[in-house]
């Protein structure tokens, strides 16, 4: 089920925002290309904190 409008899965409640909306970006394409919930939940938030430590400006642009 992808997540959209501040739906997320619980696992992501206490991430940042930019955080969790970015992890909720990468795990609905997961589920596009797989439909394996488990897996978008997991590398989604995997590769968004990847992102932020690749794009640190704009984590902080958000604070």
């Amino acid at each position: 089920m992808p997540w959209y409008n501040g739906d997320y899965p619980p696992s992501y409640k206490n991430q940042p925002p930019k955080l969790r909306d970015k992890a909720v970006e990468i795990a609905n394409e997961i589920i596009k290309e797989t439909g394996d919930e488990g897996l978008a939940i997991a590398t989604g938030l995997k590769k968004a904190r990847e992102y932020f430590k690749d794009h640190q400006d704009e984590a902080d642009a958000e604070e």
